[in-house]
């Protein structure tokens, strides 16, 4: 939210008025030299501990015994357009999600269940070795989609958080690990930006730590790498066959076109982490190559700088002071 932050001086040390000498002065007690935090607009979302905001009016910085209090105004209400939420893409977002849910419902190809069935137990290896020898592609596949949900995780924690804390986003995310895309769209349709802010001791406990772990990045590219290179090292014929298995099989084609919208969706998740961190300038040539599906979002992962580590300008810094010496912030929620 967009706010308006007028700093003013406050004193309880006023001289009295010389009335004799009709000579007016109004000067503060020991003056101090202003200083103002920077705040960021893109990348606020990451607080002190020790933070804490009393008066809904009015947010307090203490620098030096120097008090500073900013009257904060909404930005429709010093001038905003007043228009509200712009909802155009989330109602675009549920239209796709409803056209892909009566397509996976009633339209996809459903020829061979019992097959379906028995791929399935294949899969969760709750069926011994009979000698039949399954599909690389689709083994590639299945495994994947298992590190998908762990990948989004990564994405959507802390900086993927919608700012009404009414949809949280753990349910989803959670959920995904069993329905992928088809849960997780719902909550890009009621995603808010930006993300609220997060205390610093939250990045040291689970989940934020795992997830904010370069080991956990490490682990997730390499096994991507792994499952990648086993597929592409099957034969034509094998591809040929998942091809196959994908023109009849119900299971095989709901879970491509899972795979298929979790890449797709993946580089604009990268772009907003990127951006929250403040990390764009250095890290803007990783947007094209998170295109790559699965292994571009995880080299992301690997090299983005901590949350911990990254510039939130917790410093202050000397403003430009113009007119009425009126300083502007977003201050991000």
């Amino acid at each position: 939210m967009m706010l308006l932050a007028q700093p003013i001086f406050i004193s309880r040390n006023f001289p009295s008025l010389n009335h004799k000498n009709l000579r007016t002065s109004l000067q503060p007690h020991n003056p101090v030299p202003l200083r103002i935090s920077a705040i960021p607009s893109s990348s606020c979302f990451l607080k002190p501990a020790d933070v804490r905001t009393r008066n809904p009016l009015a947010l307090f910085h203490k620098k030096g015994g120097l008090h500073i209090c900013h009257s904060l105004k909404k930005e429709n209400e010093i001038g905003g357009n007043g228009s509200g939420r712009d909802w155009t893409t989330s109602i675009l977002l549920f239209l796709l999600w409803a056209a892909l849910m009566y397509y996976v419902l009633f339209l996809t190809p459903n020829q061979t269940p019992s097959r379906d069935t028995y791929f399935l137990q294949k899969l969760l290896n709750l069926k011994g070795d009979d000698g039949f020898r399954m599909n690389e592609v689709l083994v590639s596949l299945w495994y994947l989609m298992g590190l998908w949900p762990l990948v989004y995780s990564m994405l959507l924690l802390p900086t993927g958080r919608s700012s009404n804390n009414n949809i949280p986003v753990w349910p989803f995310l959670i959920l995904s690990c069993f329905s992928g895309a088809y849960v997780l769209l719902p909550y890009f349709v009621l995603w808010k930006p930006p993300a609220p802010p997060v205390e610093e001791t939250q990045l040291k406990t689970w989940p934020l730590n795992f997830l904010e772990s370069k080991v956990t990045a490490t682990i997730s590219l390499v096994a991507g790498v792994a499952i990648i290179t086993y597929a592409g090292l099957a034969g034509q014929d094998v591809w040929k066959e998942f091809y196959q298995y994908f023109r009849e099989s119900k299971f095989i084609h709901i879970m491509s076109i899972d795979f298929i919208i979790l890449s797709t969706f993946a580089p604009f998740w990268v772009y907003n982490d990127m951006t929250t961190r403040k990390w764009f300038d250095q890290g803007f040539w990783l947007l094209p190559v998170s295109l790559i599906p699965f292994l571009g979002p995880g080299l992301y992962l690997l090299l983005r700088p901590s949350a911990s580590t990254v510039a939130i300008s917790q410093t202050p810094v000397e403003p430009e002071i113009h007119g009425m010496g009126r300083a502007v912030y977003q201050l991000t929620h």
